[in-house]
């Protein structure tokens, strides 16, 4: 279970992340004990930070976005406030408590989560005990209409078409153009986080039209998470829905095949998702180029931007799905020339 567990991490700590526990199912049964959890803290190296939720497990917290627990019980909050002081005050404000499995939405995209059967039974029973009844439907407000200006959360159609037919968003000209300029030989660039609220702060000045001088932040991470949150934004990938079971295919095809395989794919994408790809993985190709500096070699860039390029249409893409994805992104940053010479596009 150990190794499984930190198997499992190692697949996402080096992107921004969010972990949801939910904390319903821990009984005196199949509570690990105290010598489990003495070698689960020895089993972990530096690069995760001790928790004690039950489970016990240590998170890499640099990139931690978020950690929610669901169901919690005052055993865990009493716990929690008894290992507060040992835990910094940065990592402490990333955690919060939902009650119920609907607090989810205003936090996280709740349709894409894979939440376990007994948990939404859990959930159910515990509002069927408030007050012996179901709390009264909350009405959601309709969605606003974007705005003309908007950037973050609409379609490549709809930015190009309030933007005099710009093809590629002005959002990802502006990061990428900064990056090239001052960020190809910072290391671990895509990998680090940033402040949220600075992250917003950002989303919303573009989402108003207004100018962005990243000077303004010193931070170059700033508009690297930017460019990252723009595509995990997009309604739809931008490698498109319909391609995802093709690249999942990829590591069926003979290694002497998966570059025509990578090609064929990327030729049936529509021209406009395909000029904006191309754009993108120009970019990386040449950040890749300067690894010996900023140490992100194609295939640390496609651990990070894969899941930013294509996910699933319904839920979240699966561990398995990650090899697949990953390796399909690094070949396009690798092979980008041979991959993207044979399609010219008006007006790309």
């Amino acid at each position: 279970l150990l190794r499984y567990l930190k198997y499992t991490l190692d697949q996402y700590v080096e992107n921004d992340y969010t972990v949801v526990y939910f904390h319903y199912g821990l009984k005196s049964l199949n509570k690990p004990s105290l010598k489990w959890l003495q070698t689960a803290y020895k089993e972990f190296d530096r690069k995760y930070v001790s928790k004690i939720f039950g489970i016990l497990f240590r998170l890499y917290k640099k990139n931690l976005k978020a950690l929610y627990v669901v169901h919690p019980t005052n055993f865990i909050k009493i716990l929690w406030n008894i290992f507060k002081p040992l835990i910094s005050h940065k990592f402490g404000k990333k955690i919060t408590y939902l009650n119920y499995l609907s607090d989810l939405r205003e936090h996280l995209k709740y349709d894409q989560l894979n939440i376990p059967q007994e948990v939404i039974r859990h959930d159910e029973k515990l509002r069927g005990k408030q007050k012996g009844k179901l709390p009264p439907v909350v009405k959601t407000p309709p969605p606003r209409p974007p705005l003309p200006t908007q950037q973050f959360g609409v379609s490549l159609k709809y930015i190009k078409d309030k933007n005099k037919g710009e093809l590629i968003p002005p959002v990802m000209k502006e990061t990428v153009s900064y990056l090239k300029r001052k960020g190809l030989q910072v290391e671990g660039l895509f990998r680090r986080s940033a402040s949220i609220q600075t992250i917003k702060d950002v989303q919303k000045l573009y989402n108003q039209g207004k100018s962005v001088n990243f000077d303004d932040y010193h931070d170059i991470h700033i508009p690297a998470v930017i460019l990252k949150t723009f595509l995990r934004e997009l309604p739809q990938p931008l490698l498109t829905f319909e391609c995802y079971d093709h690249i999942l295919g990829i590591t069926s095809v003979e290694s002497s095949l998966r570059v025509t395989r990578c090609k064929q794919i990327i030729q049936g994408l529509p021209e406009h998702n395909y000029i904006v790809l191309k754009y993108l993985i120009c970019f990386l190709h040449m950040v890749s180029q300067e690894s010996i500096y900023n140490r992100m070699t194609a295939s640390s860039l496609a651990c990070v931007f894969g899941l930013n390029l294509i996910w699933p249409s319904k839920g979240t893409a699966s561990l398995s799905a990650l090899v697949p994805l990953n390796l399909f992104t690094e070949l396009l940053i690798d092979f980008y020339t041979n991959i993207f010479n044979s399609r010219t596009v008006p007006g790309e």
